[in-house]
């Protein structure tokens, strides 16, 4: 059976992650939490927004109501990475060769490792931000659509237009497609190649939480009183197919998913605070954490595939070890 070491904590974790093989918890107050040998904080933001983990450099990206930018490593070391004066970071990304993406109102900034930004300017507010895994460029969910830039050229952006609102982005790990969550229940994406729309609706519930498998060939979603997994291994996506249903429960929303590092595995977050484990392949579950307070939030494997740190929205985290 697994074992859950809780951490209980006041306030509202937006993201949990491990930095190294500690994990950190950081909460909407700002605080970062860790249980390192004990449990330490270090204050970032004043008044956290959003959090990105950059894992390419092993740290966490936030940005928050005090207009800063802040890289937390493991260790607890808090170091400002940029300032937007008294304007609100609501997204932060993180990308290839130590950039780093963040958006206040209509403007998305990308800053490069040497310190050099660069402004991109919309029409209407950025929502949500992304770096393509392939080459340097970045994706901005906006309404009506989605912008795609290349910070490190020049020339103009490529605009794929979808009506509504687009809140969140991610481009699959080939960088073949770009999906966004939007404010109906709904994702919508495009295949880059021939900007090919793909729909991907039914849900009954807003998507706040996407995962990718193991090499891109599913997406993960919340949203529905299942996990929603759609197929991306054929060259249209999930065109056509049906996604799977995994860890359905009658009475409860799934709030947060995260796919396993190496396996087609999901850690399934629910708005009552259980956590399961399913298996695409047959929907195999193994309960991984009973019903707690607060929805899941966050949740991130280890690098040895053995734990999970989860959050909640009431501050209720911890870390399950399924090994044990």
């Amino acid at each position: 059976m697994p074992t859950v070491a809780p951490l209980d904590l006041e306030g509202h974790c937006i993201a949990a992650v491990f930095l190294g093989d500690v994990p950190h918890f950081a909460l909407a107050d700002g605080a970062v939490h860790r249980l390192d040998h004990g449990h330490k904080t270090v204050q970032a933001n004043d008044g956290l927004l959003a959090a990105f983990h950059d894992a390419a450099n092993d740290r966490l990206i936030t940005g928050g109501e005090d207009g800063k930018v802040f890289a937390i490593t493991a260790g607890g070391n808090a170091a400002e990475l940029a300032s937007a004066g008294k304007k609100w970071i609501t997204s932060v990304a993180a990308g290839p060769q130590g950039a780093i993406a963040y958006a206040t109102g209509k403007t998305a900034f990308v800053r490069f490792a040497d310190g050099k930004t660069r402004e991109f300017t919309h029409p209407r507010s950025v929502e949500g931000l992304a770096f393509s895994p392939k080459g340097m460029r970045f994706g901005v969910a906006r309404y009506n659509g989605a912008t795609l830039h290349f910070p490190a050229a020049e020339g103009k952006p490529v605009e794929l237009e979808w009506a509504g609102a687009h809140t969140g982005v991610t481009f699959s790990p080939d960088g073949a497609f770009l999906v966004t969550t939007m404010q109906e229940n709904a994702l919508h994406g495009w295949k880059l190649a021939d900007g090919k729309h793909m729909r991907m609706t039914g849900y009954p519930g807003k998507v706040k939480s996407l995962s990718w498998s193991v090499k891109g060939k599913w997406l993960a979603s919340s949203g529905a009183p299942a996990a929603i997994v759609w197929p991306f291994s054929g060259k249209d996506g999930p065109m056509g197919k049906a996604p799977l249903e995994l860890g359905t429960r009658g009475n409860a929303m799934v709030t947060a998913v995260a796919c396993h590092p190496s396996q087609d595995v999901a850690a399934i977050g629910y708005d009552d605070g259980m956590v399961m484990a399913v298996r695409f392949a047959d929907t195999k579950e193994v309960l991984l954490r009973r019903p707690g307070k607060g929805a899941i939030t966050s949740m991130m494997w280890d690098k040895e595939e053995r734990r999970i740190a989860f959050g909640s929205a009431a501050g209720d985290c911890g870390v399950i070890d399924i090994a044990a």
